[in-house]
């Protein structure tokens, strides 16, 4: 019984955040209903459903949202639900005639979630987008990569997953604490923009002070610090060193047997270049495995860097289960924990329209119902 057990949600399919918000409700217990498309339920991007672990925890109905007759079955959901999630461009959901204003006439106490990646106006709202699109307008992908190097893209986790998704499940979490407190529910405007400049605070700040340059790999966060950097080790791989405080960098030189040894300052920036040559050329000398019997577990802030292979086999991750195995395929398990209702994950990821029947059935329609709105083309049942 997680969290968020006893909240019922509805969520339309979509793909990166609003599913990675979904997933996270799910884990934490909310019953979250999927609306996938009748037609092209993949989205385009995989034909092999088991793999996409972003919609795990939930059941899929398929319905033809353009159907005159899928409106007021929609609706009937909508009226049941604590949330909605929805990640379509501005103006989509009005068309359908399933905008804010007609669900929260039809359920006052609704959480209207709305993902986007430029948000719900601007002179850029309507245009397409992807994460790398919402990092770059933020000074995101400007601030990461080497110095006198293009920018280095993080995967799509600052825009689509924590720009996006954390921060809309956040948004919907919070808005259902609101309704308990003013009785009404409301509208989430979850923009990627925002998320991704919000994770920007503390660089912002730091740029303010005159601590931070606008130039990347030259900051103490970026690589431009060698005590905060990534190191080849001699067998090919990598390793990361954290040692920010002086404490910690103290204990770095010590195990290295450079305590000793006259070398620049830690924060003396004009001795970075030396310091970091000196440090290449000491963790080249030893395996990753030789560097992690002498520094993990160390107050040096050390880590071998993981492929995706290795990381489940990692002994701390073995010990808290921070992997699971579902189905067959290893997957990040939910988080955060929670002490007395446990996340976890209900189901694996479901075909597209697997659950329709069943589904609809529990959310209380007939058997009548149904048959008529698959007559009508407005749903697809499987069985």
């Amino acid at each position: 019984m997680g969290i968020l057990s006893g909240y019922k949600m509805v969520e339309f399919a979509g793909i990166g955040p609003a599913p990675m918000a979904a997933m996270l409700l799910s884990d934490m217990g909310a019953e979250i209903l999927r609306i996938d498309r009748i037609e092209d339920p993949n989205l385009g991007i995989q034909t092999d459903f088991k793999y996409d672990l972003l919609t795990r925890g939930r059941r899929s109905i398929a319905i033809d949202l353009k159907h005159p007759k899928s409106t007021e079955a929609v609706l009937k959901l909508i009226g049941q639900s604590d949330a909605l999630i929805e990640g379509f461009r501005p103006g989509v959901m009005e068309r359908l005639g399933l905008g804010p204003d007609v669900c929260l006439e039809r359920n006052s106490r609704l959480i209207y979630g709305r993902m986007t990646g430029w948000g719900q106006d601007g002179p850029l709202a309507k245009s397409a987008g992807h994460d790398i699109n919402y990092i770059a307008l933020t000074g995101v992908l400007h601030s990461i990569g080497c110095l006198n190097g293009p920018p280095v893209l993080p995967l799509n986790l600052v825009g689509d997953f924590g720009g996006g998704g954390v921060y809309l499940a956040l948004g919907i979490v919070s808005g259902l604490l609101g309704v308990k407190r003013m009785g009404v529910g409301q509208v989430i405007d979850s923009a990627m923009i925002d998320g991704a400049s919000s994770l920007m605070t503390d660089a912002f700040g730091l740029y303010a002070a005159g601590q931070w340059t606008d130039e990347r790999g030259e900051n103490i966060l970026d690589g431009g610090a060698p005590y905060y950097n990534v190191y080849e080790t001699l067998d090919g791989k990598y390793i990361a060193i954290g040692s920010i405080e002086p404490k910690f960098y103290k204990e770095l030189l010590r195990l290295l047997g450079k305590d000793k040894q006259d070398l620049p300052s830690q924060n003396d920036r004009r001795g970075w270049t030396v310091l970091a040559e000196h440090l290449r050329t000491i963790f080249q000398k030893k395996t990753r495995s030789e560097w992690c019997k002498l520094l993990e577990g160390t107050e040096v802030c050390f880590a071998p860097v993981l492929s995706m292979k290795e990381v489940p086999n990692h002994p701390h991750h073995k010990k808290r289960e921070t992997f699971k195995k579902v189905s067959g395929i290893v997957q990040p398990a939910p988080a955060p924990r929670f002490q007395n209702t446990p996340s976890s994950i209900q189901r694996p990821p479901a075909k597209p329209g697997e659950h329709t029947k069943e589904a609809l059935s529990d959310w209380g329609f007939s058997i009548a119902e149904l048959k008529e709105l698959q007559n009508c083309g407005a749903i697809r049942m499987d069985s």
